[in-house]
């Protein structure tokens, strides 16, 4: 589906780029101070800086399988959003007749009701995605800088694009008015779409099995629907979130004082065989440290961003471009010309919005 990884090392060193700017000035004030100014004091045992750096790795590891979870859970239910769609579209098209009507009606009757199901179909896949959007007060991506650079760059559909104004091309005059008064309008979509298949079937153009199965979709889509709010509204328990990012951070504090002295000591012994490395070999710490912390960071960062899969960032799942798919999908299924069909969501830097 994409053209290469969604985020490289030359995106990686950019999306950390300002921190990686502190960890590398944070620990060359340490060398600087315990070379230069003589604070020798500015040292620490290596065993329990050791010791919190493998507690903090577990933590970290924790985060990030949990974060993982909850994207490839999100991606399975957008993947049966998907299949459901396609399924209620060929099923409307097939189910929806006049076979059993004795007087029989107008062709074209029975293909506004089926143009009217789809597009439904449709809207609730726009509100559904909309909704998704929403931002929370726990959710991260948009408090940090790089962040909100990224969402500048790639124009997420549903920041830039409304619901009244999208769903205005699905629904008709009185159901818009009537979804945009709910609270939850996939929901409303939905009990719509119900309240249809009922008059349908009184009138016969839906026979009772094809009316059982068409309802047993509308049953999946509610269960589809509430497991997609269920990880947009329960957010990643905070005390793992907010502690393993104290702790990483308590660690990155910490590393230079350890691995400084260190670096000191092994100038010392090049000294006699390199007199021209030895006494400068204690600034290799400042590279070393960085590296250090920016590792321990950026694999926090990861898993703090993927918490919330529907945010918008590189690596959540791409909603509007699933959405977009079903929908022409579906449009092409009810014969509309090419040139009524909207175009795919395009993919900026190789991501999949």
């Amino acid at each position: 589906m994409l053209i290469k990884p969604r985020f490289s090392p030359k995106d990686m060193l950019w999306w950390t780029r300002r921190e990686l700017v502190v960890f590398a000035g944070y620990v060359l004030g340490l060398v600087a101070a315990y070379t230069l100014a003589g604070w020798s004091f500015l040292q620490l045992p290596w065993a329990p800086v050791g010791v919190l750096g493998t507690a903090v790795a577990f933590m970290v590891g924790f985060q990030n399988n949990s974060a993982y979870g909850r994207i490839w859970e999100a991606r399975k239910i957008w993947g049966g959003i998907v299949n459901v769609s396609r399924t209620w579209g060929m099923q409307i098209l097939d189910m929806v007749n006049d076979s059993r009507v004795e007087q029989g009606v107008a062709a074209e009757e029975v293909q506004r009701h089926r143009t009217v199901l789809v597009h439904r179909q449709i809207a609730w896949l726009t509100a559904l995605r909309h909704a998704m959007r929403e931002p929370r007060r726990w959710e991260e991506f948009e408090r940090d800088g790089t962040n909100r650079e990224w969402a500048r760059e790639i124009h997420i559909p549903e920041r830039i694009h409304g619901l009244e104004d999208e769903l205005f091309d699905c629904l008709p005059d009185s159901e818009w008015d009537e979804v945009l008064q709910r609270t939850n309008k996939a929901a409303a979509i939905l009990n719509m779409q119900s309240r249809h298949l009922t008059q349908l079937q009184q009138q016969g153009l839906i026979w009772q099995f094809a009316y059982l199965q068409l309802q047993e979709l509308l049953r999946e889509m509610f269960t589809l629907q509430g497991k997609s709010e269920r990880i947009k509204n329960f957010p990643y328990p905070r005390q793992y979130a907010t502690l393993s990012m104290f702790f990483v951070r308590l660690f990155i504090a910490l590393v230079p004082f350890a691995a400084v002295p260190k670096f000191a000591e092994v100038g010392e012994s090049l000294t006699p065989t390199w007199p021209g490395v030895g006494p400068h070999f204690v600034w290799c710490a400042v590279p070393f440290c960085t590296l250090i912390s920016w590792v321990f960071h950026t694999m926090e960062r990861i898993g703090r961003v993927g918490e919330n899969p529907f945010e918008g960032s590189a690596n959540d799942v791409p909603i509007s471009t699933i959405s977009r798919g079903i929908e022409i999908d579906l449009r092409q299924m009810l014969g509309e010309p090419p040139e009524h069909l909207p175009k795919p969501v395009p993919v900026v830097y190789d991501v999949q919005m």
